[in-house]
């Protein structure tokens, strides 16, 4: 259908609004033609079919990944591009500090220019999601216009894409519209290139108006625009209006080998394992861990009082280097089949291949800039942030209840950093406004403390500085409203841990990995009562004998120093809080800063 036929089309759609709504888009952008996605077995075939047609895609080996694909990128168009990244919040105040902004109707008018005919001599592809399962009172539902097949066919693996969205959407109503284009219209003959795209980027959210505005690329979270703009920036804003949570977490669920599964969610910055938490294999015999999800949680209160959470996402899309056997056994396992590859290596077999996939690496790859590698070469084979979409119901740890639309009860809260000194391995809040001042400081260091040098951080607020839609001291405030309107007994208990911790030789003191089910079983056992610990300043921590090492060599001294909380140098931490909070001034709740003051009196 051309697109100047959209005009009279009501066949696809009962959906008046939404139907003008593609009209417009149509009329600005003017695509050769419009299809809308069903997410079926068939469009899938055609769809991947034309991208290796195209040259986008390459059809991996059928008898060692069977329905799979590697592409590469443009070495231009790499990951989030963060300066290119606006809030458009009717006040500016609302976005700051963490946001760039810029005014709605001023965004609108740079769009206008960049989107008019950007799709000439491109197909219009209409992709009706949902967030979250169908039918369920936490999920959402988008409509998402692109001319990118490669994100049509991502969004199928990503999303509940298709019909059925489309039919929840016409008995809804409401839906969030995203708009992406890769920026690159073609000329009547002009021949296309396998990775079209733009060297002028936008990333625009316009969180009243529930829009995201993407234009220049052609990969992940900005051309993917359900996964952070739409399940993090934009549905933060309706969590906050609505009351509710949309977070930057993931999901287990925990079995004892003799008692009721709990629910934990946690929030980690990139860098500090939480793909490795979210494909656990415990090491403690009779304990078993399954994944919920893997990066992002909505939660919201249920009628007994307790929240509970949903993975609004159908996929993983993982960083592939570092994921192997030792980190991610069960990541790996995933990625039998029916996956996506972004930007990795592909092997002589037609298989693909990364850094850490395997101890040793094949004897001559192709790298993702399409170069002959051998272990020998100077650069990686894989790009540092290359990527697989995979469908999570193939997870050999998926839980059962993952697609439950009324969510899973949340008992837990992890918090994490990547800390060589100073944090112990696991606290334990006071209380929830406690919970919520380790969250606002999450930090990973970025320079070492060295020659009486305090050390230098990176603050990540709840993991979640790149993704909230409106003033990070608002959403403190949110979560603290949060916890004031439930029962005190109902909600989760919060905890920050720290895999990471260094001994004066810069060894890592914990083993990791799996033997985190440790720090998790504890955890597990403080909800019933059955784990010791003891209160220090900073909060509660286990007793040496209320973790479980055994199996483990670990020294005495060693778990000591993991379990120890130094007051002098916990004063040192606390000038860097207020320096931290003092960059939100006066949105930051005056909840917290009585916190502060609290850690001042405990650390004397």
């Amino acid at each position: 259908m051309c697109s100047a036929d959209l005009v009279h089309d009501r066949s696809q759609t009962s959906h008046a609004e939404l139907t003008d709504w593609v009209r417009d888009i149509s009329e600005l952008t003017r695509p050769e033609e419009v299809v809308w996605c069903d997410g079926s077995d068939s469009e899938w075939e055609r769809l991947t079919n034309l991208l290796v047609e195209n040259g986008t895609f390459l059809r991996l080996n059928r008898g060692i990944r069977p329905n799979s694909f590697y592409c590469a990128s443009d070495p231009s168009d790499l990951a989030r591009v963060e300066d290119r990244t606006f809030m458009c919040a009717e006040k500016e105040d609302d976005a700051d500090p963490t946001n760039n902004w810029i005014a709605p109707d001023e965004m609108r008018k740079t769009l206008t220019e960049i989107f008019t005919g950007c799709m000439r001599g491109r197909t219009m592809y209409l992709v009706p999601f949902c967030m979250g399962p169908l039918g369920g009172s936490i999920s959402r539902l988008g409509v998402l216009v692109t001319d990118s097949p490669y994100v049509a066919v991502s969004m199928r693996i990503m999303t509940r894409m298709g019909t059925p969205a489309l039919r929840s959407i016409e008995e809804h109503g409401s839906f969030v519209r995203a708009v992406h284009s890769v920026g690159a219209p073609l000329a009547p003959g002009q021949a296309d290139v396998p990775w079209p795209c733009s060297t002028t980027k936008y990333i625009s959210n316009f969180p009243e108006t529930r829009e995201i505005w993407s234009y220049g690329s052609g990969y992940g979270g900005t051309a993917l625009l359900g996964k952070k703009c739409f399940a993090l920036r934009i549905a933060s804003v309706m969590a906050r209006d609505e009351g509710w949570l949309a977070e930057h977490m993931l999901i287990l669920k925990i079995t004892p080998p003799d008692g009721d599964a709990r629910y934990m969610a946690g929030a980690f910055p990139a860098g500090c394992g939480k793909t490795t938490l979210a494909m656990l294999q415990p090491t403690i015999p009779g304990w078993k861990v399954e994944t919920v999800g893997d990066d992002i949680a909505w939660l919201r209160f249920g009628a007994d009082g307790r929240l509970y959470a949903i993975n609004p996402e159908a996929g993983f899309f993982g960083i592939a280097p570092g994921t192997g056997p030792a980190t991610s056994a069960n990541a790996v396992a995933t990625l039998w089949g029916n996956s996506i590859f972004t930007n990795v290596a592909l092997t002589d077999e037609g298989d693909v291949w990364w850094e850490g996939l395997t101890d040793q690496p094949p004897a001559h790859l192709i790298d993702w800039m399409g170069r002959d590698w051998t272990p020998g070469s100077p650069e990686p084979a894989a790009q540092p942030n290359a990527r697989f979409t995979t469908p999570a119901a193939q997870s050999p740890i998926i839980a059962s209840e993952w697609e439950d639309p009324g969510g899973v009860p949340i008992s837990a809260i992890l918090f994490g950093g990547r800390r060589a000194t100073a944090v112990p391995l696991v606290t334990e809040s006071f209380d929830w406004a406690h919970g919520v001042f380790l969250g606002a400081n999450i930090a990973s260091e970025k320079t070492a403390a060295a020659d009486g040098k305090v050390v230098e951080l990176r603050r990540d607020p709840f993991a979640m500085l790149p993704f909230c839609g409106y003033n990070m001291g608002r959403y403190f405030a949110h979560w603290l409203e949060v916890g004031r309107t439930a029962d005190a007994g109902t909600m989760p208990r919060i905890y920050y841990v720290n895999w990471f911790r260094k001994d004066e030789n810069g060894k890592f003191l914990w083993p990791g990995y799996g033997e985190n089910s440790r720090v998790l079983k504890w955890i597990f056992e403080r909800q019933s009562g059955e784990a010791g610990a003891t209160q220090t300043p900073i909060g509660n921590v286990p007793t040496p004998e209320a973790l479980d090492t055994d199996g483990i060599d670990l020294a005495e001294a060693d778990l000591n120093v993991l379990l120890s909380v130094d007051t002098d140098v916990w004063k040192q931490e606390a000038a860097l809080v207020r320096e931290h909070f003092d960059t939100f001034g006066d949105r930051l709740p005056s909840r917290l800063w009585d916190a502060y003051d609290d850690l001042l009196d405990r650390l004397g």
